[in-house]
């Protein structure tokens, strides 16, 4: 059961990383310098992205199940939950996306579009929490090569996620955001496959 859970992280990541890619180089005028992810789930196409919240969330908890203290495991959860909510309150179009949106923030920030970004701002501080707590765990077992994986990462998304929740649009700080999901997704889906290693 544990190794059927942890492949659910293994999984995630590039489930995450794949699709959404796969919508920012063909869903015109989506631009990842200047939209965030997030954007994708509006317009015709917006069910797909929305559905990738969902499933990369579904995953997420399940990977969690698999964790024991003091791994945190609820941190992880509470991830996933918050890819949940993601995709259950969708992001308010923005900055000219889906075509035909005026360029700029939205005039009007809708109910749906405010808990999107407030179950997206709980997920990823406990995301950041998760890598933080990992990293001192780490390094108490003398792992030093995860330890600074999981605290670079910790504090490369929270400097990331700090960035783009000021408001600043630049391409600069879109990209850094990013690279840094990228990076989460890569630490979660790198967790996971040490510990099935381990587990055999």
């Amino acid at each position: 059961m544990n190794r059927t859970l942890l492949m659910c992280g293994v999984l995630a990541g590039p489930f995450y990383v794949l699709v959404t890619l796969a919508q920012a180089v063909t869903r015109e005028p989506f631009d990842l310098t200047r939209h965030a992810a997030s954007l994708l789930s509006n317009g015709d196409l917006g069910w797909i992205q929305i559905a990738n919240f969902v499933i990369t969330g579904a995953l997420v908890i399940a990977f969690s199940y698999a964790l024991r203290r003091p791994w945190a495991p609820w941190l992880i959860r509470v991830y996933g939950l918050g890819l949940i909510g993601a995709g259950a309150f969708v992001a308010d179009p923005a900055l000219g996306f889906p075509a035909g949106t005026p360029g700029g923030p939205p005039a009007v920030i809708t109910w749906h579009g405010m808990l999107h970004f407030v179950a997206g701002g709980v997920g990823f501080l406990c995301m950041i929490a998760a890598c933080l707590l990992h990293a001192r765990r780490h390094a108490a077992e003398r792992r030093t090569g995860w330890a600074i994986f999981s605290a670079l990462t910790g504090v490369l998304f929270l400097a990331a996620f700090a960035g783009i929740a000021s408001g600043n649009a630049s391409a600069l700080v879109n990209v850094a955001f990013a690279l840094a999901v990228l990076l989460s997704w890569s630490w979660i889906s790198a967790t996971a496959l040490r510990f099935l290693r381990e587990a055999r």
